[in-house]
């Protein structure tokens, strides 16, 4: 997801050795200069931050650690722009958000992104089609929230601001957290646009409006964004397709140059691609340095504890089962894409493209093991000890593969308790470490 951005400081950092003369530091900033503006971060931007790396840089001397917190600092300073940081909820619920954005920037997607946030984190969502500009709109939203399975208020014989009012209604009425109201776009900004947003804010009267820019679309996002801030007035900005803007510069563009937070970064296809954007954070990951405190955020929301607690007896135990097994891919599809989990760890960001492709429902492995797992008993799926040749081969029958491949998932499934069994300790924890550090160095994981 931020690949270039942090290709950008990572390189300028190995310019700079551990004592190191000036010269180092002006080979390091003008390698660091040349290539933030290949990843589309403005002009003036970059000329202010390598200004400020430099003097910090210099002021607590020369070295790869002092260059490398010089940055963070910079860029933190870069993108704390006074305003809310994720989700905030009104005193008195329900709490109302206008969202806005051009045709085209993922904004009814985003919409529904948004919806499945809140709804994991359980709350009571009401998405509100207001988008009767664009064809098929409110039949994308619908199809959106029978997926996340939230509800929809839509009406296209109505006029936005007639929607909106009764939407709000029933919500009240109802007892809503959270109001989502998608709104119109246009391929450009225009009066028309403009006066239909003027009037549904009228009518909502929104805690927050958020605008919702796309990515891809470089330094236009930032104009266009700063344009919505002048005439309808923006509370935050969530970047979608962020997934697909391998430069990045984006980011650092919006909060420097529209000075409005960055709420939240749209980082994959899936309705669980979303992620709070925290400044500190999303720094350390600039760095390459991972984010583990979103990762654990990210899968509390997710995970029981109750269950978890559960789960770590049975796996040190030995008793981990494939009944066990689906429930956590289930938990895990919840989480997002693997692209965007491998990003949020130290050290596997770049590993990142490399998973970029795989997906829990469609991959060609899982599908197997599903069909497999779905042709045992309810006794094989609870004690896979119980599966004698005669019981594989019936299974190789009732899943549609080969007793072979049977039996390297078996084996695959086998060795995997084993080594969850051996990490659950403490002591098997410090082993895991010196593994991940092992795998860190050489850059990739072992087949």
């Amino acid at each position: 997801m931020f690949n270039t951005l942090t290709d950008s400081f990572t390189t300028a950092i190995r310019k700079i050795r551990f004592h190191d003369d000036e010269k180092a530091l002006t080979k390091a900033l003008n390698e660091l200069k040349k290539s933030l503006l290949k990843a589309d971060v403005h002009h003036k931007v970059v000329k202010d931050l390598i200004r400020d790396v430099e003097i910090k840089t210099k002021a607590d001397g020369i070295g790869k650690d002092q260059f490398l917190n010089a940055m963070r600092v910079v860029v933190n300073n870069i993108l704390s722009v006074d305003g809310h940081s994720g989700f905030v909820f009104a005193s008195t619920p329900p709490t109302v958000i206008l969202m806005t954005g051009l045709q085209g920037s993922g904004k009814t997607t985003t919409t529904g992104k948004l919806a499945a946030y809140l709804k994991v984190r359980k709350k009571k969502v009401l998405m509100v089609a207001g988008d009767l500009q664009r064809l098929a709109a409110v039949e994308q939203l619908r199809q959106i929230g029978e997926k996340i399975e939230v509800d929809v208020f839509a009406d296209e014989s109505k006029k936005p601001t007639q929607i909106v009012k009764e939407a709000l209604k029933k919500a009240k009425d109802n007892l809503y957290d959270v109001v989502l109201i998608d709104t119109a776009g246009r391929l450009a900004i225009d009066e028309e646009l403009m006066n239909e947003l003027h009037d549904v804010k009228k009518v909502a009267n929104p805690d927050e409006v958020f605008y919702v820019a796309d990515s891809l679309t470089g330094q236009d996002a930032v104009r266009t964004a700063t344009s919505f801030k002048e005439k309808i007035g923006i509370d935050g900005v969530i970047l979608s397709k962020y997934d697909g803007d391998s430069k990045g510069g984006v980011a650092l563009g919006i909060a420097s140059q529209v000075n409005v937070p960055l709420r939240f970064i749209g980082n994959g296809e899936k309705m669980e691609d979303l992620e709070v954007f925290i400044n500190d954070r999303i720094v350390n990951r600039l760095m390459g340095l991972g984010d583990i405190e979103g990762l654990a955020e990210k899968t509390s929301a997710i995970i029981d504890e109750k269950q978890a607690k559960k789960l770590t007896q049975k796996i040190k135990k030995g008793e981990f089962n494939f009944n066990d097994f689906l429930e956590q891919m289930e938990s895990m599809k919840k989480l997002g894409s693997m692209k965007s989990l491998m990003g949020m760890i130290p050290g596997m960001g770049k590993m990142a493209d490399a998973v970029k492709d795989m997906d829990l429902d469609n991959s060609k492995e899982i599908n197997q093991i599903k069909a497999l797992v779905g042709s045992m008993t309810l006794k094989e799926r609870e004690t896979p000890s119980l599966l004698n040749n005669s019981r594989k081969q019936r299974l190789a029958k009732g899943c549609g593969m080969s007793q072979v491949e049977v039996n390297r998932i078996l084996k695959q499934f086998k060795n995997a308790s084993k080594m969850a069994k051996k990490f659950s300790g403490k002591k098997g924890m410090k082993d895991l470490q010196a593994m991940m550090g092992q795998m860190q160095g050489a850059g990739s994981f072992p087949r």
